[in-house]
């Protein structure tokens, strides 16, 4: 004959189909903010700020080396591009503009500064002939006479860094309360979009290219923004991604060049301007054909597709290991 049950045993029994970790999660584990709007808003915004931020310290940085400053202004300017993105399905469309277009207007107002920077370098790794290479000597002693001294460029920085500062401001006042990760999700398959329209023109544009490579590096600090929330998924993710914008730096260099040719050729003819920007269109048309091979498999989703991959590697990352192994029993594939 069974014997009743005692006290605690019954409470035992009462407990069992109401665990702590099936409503909660494992005790002890923290909930990403990924899945609560409220904190989702405020990670957001710090990763906004925190890339305003280091714009404003490179400021500081410029007696070091302006160079290492205005790179790292930049790329915290875009950075903070990528942030706003994520959050443009939130804002008002007059509010989105107006904040994007001042972060645009804080990069161009740096592109010069980086232009002399990177130009010597890059016409010095190419394979030139003895002309070409005296063309491109007399190409950078005139830029060099245009280059801005040091306190006008901690003053372009320092500008770009208030009006980006400002921004951060009007962004936090114009965002609602909780932000959900749809939004974040619809933010990042814009931006894909974007980069896989701009692969397609960059065939036969070198604007297009170049826009390509923007839109890559944006999807990139995106989904570093992620990582920071979910798991190795959205890590492996980040990584093809991040490689790929890699392997297009070389070739918007030398769109740039092109571009920094035609500024200051003063003082050379146009026959030796023509030779030498032959020779920097052979090296970029390869470097084109090159990358966008590259990067087909990467860009070959469509972006709501993408979007979904993006939506099915954060849900792998952020369940719980005995989920996976029921899902698993179960018979559902997530593998992103």
């Amino acid at each position: 004959m069974a014997s009743t049950p005692t006290a605690e045993e019954k409470t035992k029994l009462e407990t069992v189909p109401y665990r702590e970790d099936d409503k909660l999660g494992p005790l002890g584990a923290k909930v990403s903010a990924l899945h609560d709007p409220k904190e989702l808003r405020s990670a957001l915004l710090q990763a906004f700020h925190e890339a305003v931020q280091s714009a404003k310290d490179a400021v500081a940085a410029v007696d070091r080396s302006p160079t290492d400053a205005v790179h790292s202004a930049r790329k915290g300017l875009r950075r903070a591009r990528a942030v706003l993105e994520l959050v443009a399905g939130a804002l008002p469309k007059g509010e989105r503009k107006a904040v994007t277009k001042a972060l645009q207007e804080a990069r161009r107002a740096l592109s010069t500064v980086r232009d002399h920077a990177v130009a010597p370098e890059t016409l010095g790794q190419l394979p030139l002939g003895d002309e070409d290479r005296a063309t491109a000597k007399r190409v950078l002693d005139n830029a060099a006479e245009a280059l801005p001294a040091t306190q006008e460029i901690k003053q372009l920085l320092a500008e770009s860094a208030a009006r980006a500062a400002a921004q951060g401001e009007a962004l936090e006042a114009a965002l609602p309360a909780e932000i959900e990760l749809d939004t974040v999700l619809d933010g990042i398959r814009g931006v894909y979009a974007e980069a896989r329209r701009a692969r397609r023109g960059g065939k036969r544009s070198k604007q297009w290219f170049h826009s390509w490579r923007r839109r890559s590096k944006e999807l990139g600090y995106q989904l570093d923004f992620l990582c920071a929330h979910a798991g190795p998924r959205i890590h492996a993710i980040h990584s093809e991604i991040e490689g790929l914008s890699d392997t297009l730096g070389p070739a918007v260099d030398l769109v740039m060049v092109r571009d920094f040719l035609e500024t200051h050729n003063q003082g050379i003819s146009g026959d030796e301007l023509e030779h030498l920007q032959s020779a920097v269109d052979a090296q970029l048309g390869d470097l084109m054909k090159q990358t966008r091979k590259a990067g087909r498999d990467t860009f070959s989703q469509k972006p709501k597709k993408f979007a979904k991959r993006i939506a099915k590697a954060i849900k792998r990352d952020l369940t719980p290991p005995d989920e996976h192994h029921d899902d698993g029993a179960n018979g559902d594939s997530t593998a992103s």
